[in-house]
């Protein structure tokens, strides 16, 4: 099980569920006159895209996620689902 475990961890990948686009940001971001919104929608609007920043983004939070994810945590998960 733990080398299941590790494998499962190491291998982890991180994906958003849903489309995010310049517009929807450009949408989500309307009322916020912050710098750091301004810089940000200027930056995806120059780069026609949202693709980097969602793969910086993924690569911030899989330290975090790969940690939280316990030897505990995932052993119950499995537990779980075989038991389902």
């Amino acid at each position: 099980m733990n080398r299941l475990i590790e494998y499962l961890r190491q291998h982890l990948m991180i994906d958003f569920q849903g489309e995010l686009s310049v517009a929807k940001v450009r949408e989500l971001l309307a009322g916020d006159d912050s710098r750091d919104a301004k810089t940000l929608l200027a930056k995806l609007v120059a780069d026609r895209s949202v693709e980097d920043m969602m793969l910086a983004l993924m690569d911030c939070l899989l330290e975090p996620v790969q940690q939280a994810l316990t030897d505990d945590v995932l052993k119950e998960q499995i537990r779980s689902y075989s038991e389902s």
